[in-house]
């Protein structure tokens, strides 16, 4: 008896060892990129470095911030970039981030989210070597990709290294629209799905090798440190809010499907504790469920529907399995008398999270889910072939998905 209770105690172990993640328990056994403190060294020895981080770049169970770390290792840290939301990540969506110095070290920051979304050849004139850490949740639309972005073409352009350290994409799908030419933005750079199923680093790879920097025929100088212990497909837990309406794994899973919502009069929770986990609008017929948006530092200072109680729908309990769903979107445009002017009242931002035109016009013409999910299909397929040549992981499931 005792034998055997060994035996599945050992059993145990190495099922939670090789399948890492699978719960809090087993989360500290994957090493973040940026947690490879050694490679990093290595790749900085003896030159003058600059940083892309944010409240995203820490390490391990203390939640030592990258600069911290590398500083203490003695690397040059010259300079800091940061992308939207600033380099705390307290600033609201689309507020102005300012150039300023860290106090704590007294090195400059410099905004990459405003007017200036691309180091600038000035800025990067003092360095060697930049790296990249930031976490994605594995959205086109959200802008640490797009500051990936312009990141590699200045490098590209000012023959500087960059260094991408991998974190792992915790919406791991590959789902929705690929974006169209003539829908670029800051929220949508790259002909890829609003579900692009790659971490940062895979991401940079194709970026780069299919061209699409901008800057001809040069390509940047990309080095990444892997991730240890992850594979596609595996969940992932983060550590710290990616953004200030990103507080927990239930908004994070809900994002890429309820983004959309943005375009519209709809509320998303924005302005409460629970935001991206609520959906509602200032009319009691739809639904139970209420909600009042307020001014709320650290989340949102002048939230959609501010002060007005909005009626929905409450999802912070829903076992939802993660993807993109268009049944939360297409549920308040029938509650809304399938109005286009009334629920896309900002039809052209709507186009641009969605990478095309197509998505709102099918919408508009009461297409179901299933058939908006059919015209995808063609685009996906290929870019899925695509994405087979930057993959540095392998598939946590083992299934066909890759």
């Amino acid at each position: 008896m005792k034998n055997k209770i060994f035996l599945l105690f050992l059993s145990c172990f190495f099922f939670c060892f090789y399948n890492v993640n699978l719960s809090a328990g087993c989360n500290l056994l994957i090493q973040t990129g940026a947690e490879q403190i050694d490679e990093m060294k290595k790749l900085t020895q003896g030159k003058r470095v600059g940083i892309v981080v944010n409240q995203t770049s820490v390490l391990g169970e203390d939640k030592v911030h990258l600069l911290d770390a590398l500083l203490a290792e003695k690397v040059n840290v010259a300079k800091i970039f940061v992308p939207e939301h600033g380099f705390r990540g307290t600033a609201d969506a689309g507020a102005t981030i300012k150039d300023s110095k860290d106090q704590k070290t007294g090195l400059p920051v410099i905004s990459l989210y405003g007017k200036n979304k691309k180091p600038t050849t000035t800025q990067l004139a003092d360095l060697d070597v930049i790296l990249f850490d930031l976490q994605d949740v594995g959205t086109r639309f959200f802008t640490y990709i797009s500051t990936m972005h312009y990141v590699l073409e200045a490098c590209a352009e000012t023959d500087k290294y960059c260094v991408i350290l991998d974190r792992p994409n915790p919406n791991d799908f590959v789902d929705g629209p690929v974006l169209k030419k003539g829908f670029t933005s800051f929220v949508g750079m790259h002909a890829i799905p609003v579900l692009h199923g790659l971490t940062v680093g895979e991401l940079a790879l194709m970026i780069n090798q299919e061209g699409w920097i901008g800057t001809g025929k040069n390509s940047c100088k990309i080095s990444v440190v892997k991730v240890v212990n992850w594979k596609h497909g595996q969940p992932y837990s983060l550590p710290v809010k990616p953004s200030p309406n990103l507080p927990n794994d239930q908004a994070i899973t809900l994002y890429p499907s309820l983004c959309f919502f943005e375009a519209t009069p709809v509320s998303i929770g924005r302005g409460t504790y629970f935001p991206f986990q609520v959906i509602g609008y200032p009319d009691p017929s739809f639904g139970e469920f209420s909600f009042t948006p307020e001014t709320l530092p650290g989340f949102d200072t002048n939230p959609l529907q501010k002060g007005k109680t909005c009626y929905g729908v409450d999802l912070r309990e829903v076992d939802f399995p993660g993807g993109l769903s268009l049944q939360f979107i297409l549920d308040f445009y029938e509650k809304m008398g399938k109005d286009p002017k009334k629920f896309f009242t900002r039809p052209e931002w709507f186009d641009l999270l969605s990478g095309e035109k197509r998505l709102r016009e099918q919408i508009t013409r009461g297409m179901t889910e299933e058939q908006i999910r059919a015209s995808w299909q063609e685009e996906l397929e290929e870019y899925k072939q695509m994405r087979k040549k930057y993959l540095l992981y392998p598939d946590y499931n083992d299934l066909s998905r890759q």
